[in-house]
């Protein structure tokens, strides 16, 4: 898409990021959380960009996204089985067994 998150027109970066004033952007209670000053949310909001996702975590996050699954640990993806009561990981591939009598 782009090199640098802040020339992606349609993202808040600027806003999170730079500072950069709009009233397209109002901040929520997680940003909020990132620092006590702007300049400290700013720069922590940075930082979450500082790096590019490593290639595998990015197949598997496609992945959960295509198929409508959760991304986490075990114990994570059930208490979300639990909570939504619905599947959120993969299911066995083919036919389930029979059960003979």
């Amino acid at each position: 898409m782009v090199n640098d998150p802040a020339d992606y027109l349609w993202s808040s970066y600027r806003c999170n990021a730079l500072g950069v004033e709009t009233l397209l952007c109002t901040p929520h209670e997680e940003y909020l959380s990132l620092g006590k000053t702007s300049d400290d949310r700013h720069k922590c909001y940075r930082e979450l960009f500082s790096y590019q996702i490593d290639g595998e975590l990015l197949t598997d996050v496609r992945e959960a996204l295509n198929k409508g699954l959760a991304l986490g640990s075990e114990r994570f993806r059930d208490e979300v089985e639990v909570l939504y009561g619905r599947r959120v990981k993969p299911g066995k591939m083919g036919r389930p067994k029979s059960i003979r009598a």
